[in-house]
């Protein structure tokens, strides 16, 4: 009799133990036996630091009509391995880093450079341009960068080139830094 209750007992714990360790989402799921709806209700633990949140994906402002040209030339130079032509999509300042970079590295091609860019034509796109004076910020999504990245371009005698620069990446260098 006296393991009986003891086991009794022991399951009872364990049941409030288990129970106490939910994993701290409610379900509760109201069904009528009529034709009206079924209602499902779902309540999360919003203050779990592990839980996984899929950020909203960014809402389509504009395709991009003035800088698209210069990013599709740019996909083309690099698909034809046309250094001549991607040298054109650049700006000044962008060009002169990349040679620097270039001869500190050895590297005597600007396609060489950058060949690690996976960049196609299958997707070469450009998307949400917010242009200010001489300077314009675009989402550009690559293989390479199939979610997009925003990137800098700059009007030098009256074009657009691409540089090098990301809102982007340089917030999160100075996230780092902070």
């Amino acid at each position: 009799m006296k393991l009986k209750i003891f086991v009794f007992t022991a399951l009872l714990v364990f049941s409030v133990l288990l129970a106490g360790c939910g994993s701290g989402t409610e379900v509760s799921v109201n069904s009528t036996n009529t034709n009206s709806s079924n209602t499902n209700t779902f309540k999360t633990n919003t203050n779990n630091p592990l839980a996984v949140s899929t950020p909203t994906p960014e809402q389509l402002i504009n395709n991009a009509p003035t800088l698209t040209p210069v990013f599709k030339a740019y996909c083309a130079a690099v698909v034809k391995k046309d250094e001549a032509a991607l040298r054109k999509t650049y700006s000044k300042d962008t060009i002169e880093y990349f040679e620097s970079e270039m001869k500190a590295d050895g590297v005597k091609s600007l396609i060489e450079y950058l060949a690690d860019d996976q960049v196609t034509t299958e997707l070469c796109e450009v998307n949400n341009e917010k242009i200010q004076g001489d300077s314009a910020v675009a989402k550009i999504r690559t293989k390479g960068y199939p979610n997009g990245i925003d990137v800098v371009f700059v009007k030098e005698n009256g074009e657009w080139k691409l540089t090098n620069r990301s809102p982007t990446v340089d917030s999160m260098k100075q996230s780092r830094t902070n």
